[in-house]
């Protein structure tokens, strides 16, 4: 389809846009033509870390709210799916126990997820449901007794889980190209060939972070960064981990690491002085940067989150020691210190929404109607570079990819107020999904 653009606001100028074959074009004649209206035409966003396949699930799953009050109604008034199981989302409990969630629902087995994806909390049916409980992530009482609680046990809970195909996310990405968004990184480590497969449904252009060393990922996708995550309740030694960056370089790829304290920040930047640096090499997350390594992550690329801040600010001003405010989720200072800043969602352990991503990266907001970092804030422009990945002038040029979002507002108006409700229709690759 040859597309014909008219009166758009590209680069703060009102002009056409010509498209074909998937890419901007020069002037010709076109099939189909739209008018713009004066609204803006810019590059879709991408969301530069997020979970496809937990994201979907989590649309057909049930959410924990913000107290145990909230909880126990969700989990007395839904019935099992069919595997007989509850699946619980976005709980912030860190406390939540298998005692609690017997009291609340014994009667069939139930999981529940920290909202940060880092925990899985079972009942007693859950835990004799799962047989062995040998994972060195479960956690136990001083008598040995367990306690439900899992730390970075997603693999070897999922072996245990009654078998299920990979949640379809054929509408998610209906969904996202809504909020404008036409590329994505899914960031799960360690996917196999049934989930890379499923993954390939979704319309929008595919990084994936967990494609293993030495595959190649199908046709029309990229195997992105090599996904490692530092978990705190086992970081490896500086050696061992810099032999696994090496590794991954010496195979032809960057490495993405998560990274959520000052602790694993600070091994991971040994490791990588041990093991040189690549160019692409991310850390994911940067949750907690202390003010003296800022300058140190210059020539990395940043991948964070400020919707944390406007979805949980408020919980993070009260679990962390006010000498580390300032450090939670930089932007604006890793940007002045010369660091490569991305934004993302982490969805769905952080908002989806880039609109919202944007908002929250401009103005630090927590839930509570205060502020976060100040010192922190981007730019609406600056916010809107690191969540297309074009910075600039949006001077879209033949040659050009047509992935593009076509607003009902100039772009000065929608940076103002911005809004989901701004998007009028995406193009992936010239076409809407």
């Amino acid at each position: 389809m040859a597309l014909l653009i008219t009166d758009a606001d590209i680069g703060g100028r009102r002009r056409d846009l010509w498209v074909d074959g998937g890419r901007i074009v020069h002037p010709g004649t076109p099939t189909d033509v739209i008018d713009a209206r004066g609204g803006a035409v810019l590059p879709g966003f991408t969301d530069h870390h997020l979970h496809l396949h937990a994201l979907a699930a989590a649309r057909r799953c049930v959410h924990a709210g913000r107290s145990r009050d909230d909880l126990a109604t969700a989990l007395r008034h839904t019935a099992p799916d069919p595997t007989g199981w509850i699946r619980v989302v976005g709980s912030d409990d860190d406390l939540l126990d298998a005692t609690t969630l017997d009291r609340i629902r014994p009667d069939v087995p139930v999981r529940v997820q920290h909202r940060s994806g880092a925990m899985w909390v079972l009942n007693s049916a859950a835990l004799t449901r799962i047989g062995p409980l040998d994972h060195p992530g479960l956690d136990r009482d001083p008598d040995g007794t367990p306690t439900g609680r899992l730390h970075r046990g997603d693999d070897w809970l999922r072996d245990r889980l009654p078998r299920s195909d990979p949640p379809d996310v054929r509408e998610l990405g209906r969904e996202l190209a809504g909020y404008g968004i036409t590329a994505v990184t899914d960031a799960t480590p360690d996917l196999d060939d049934a989930a890379i497969s499923s993954l390939t449904a979704v319309p929008q252009r595919l990084t994936l972070l967990g494609v293993a060393l030495g595959s190649a990922p199908p046709p029309g996708t990229e195997a992105g960064p090599y996904k490692i995550v530092l978990a705190d309740s086992d970081l490896p030694d500086p050696d061992e981990l810099a032999a696994r960056i090496r590794e991954a370089h010496a195979a032809g790829r960057p490495v993405a690491v998560h990274s959520v304290t000052r602790e694993s920040l600070i091994l991971l930047l040994v490791a990588l002085e041990a093991a040189d640096r690549l160019p692409g090499d991310r850390i994911e997350h940067a949750a907690l940067v202390p003010d003296e390594l800022r300058s140190a992550l210059r020539g990395l690329v940043v991948v964070t989150q400020p919707g944390f801040i406007a979805d949980r600010g408020d919980l993070f001003r009260r679990g962390t020691p006010p000498e580390e405010h300032a450090d939670l989720y930089r932007c604006g200072s890793l940007r002045a210190a010369g660091v490569s800043v991305r934004l993302s969602s982490d969805a769905p352990y952080g908002p989806v929404d880039p609109w919202l991503v944007l908002r929250a990266a401009t103005t630090r907001r927590t839930p509570d109607g205060s502020t976060l970092g100040p010192a922190e804030v981007l730019t609406p422009r600056e916010a809107m570079d690191a969540l297309t990945g074009v910075a600039g002038p949006r001077t879209l040029r033949p040659g050009d990819p047509a992935d593009l979002v076509l607003l009902h507002v100039p772009l000065d108006e929608a940076l103002r107020v911005p809004d989901r409700a701004l998007v009028r229709t995406t193009f992936i690759d010239g076409r809407q999904p």
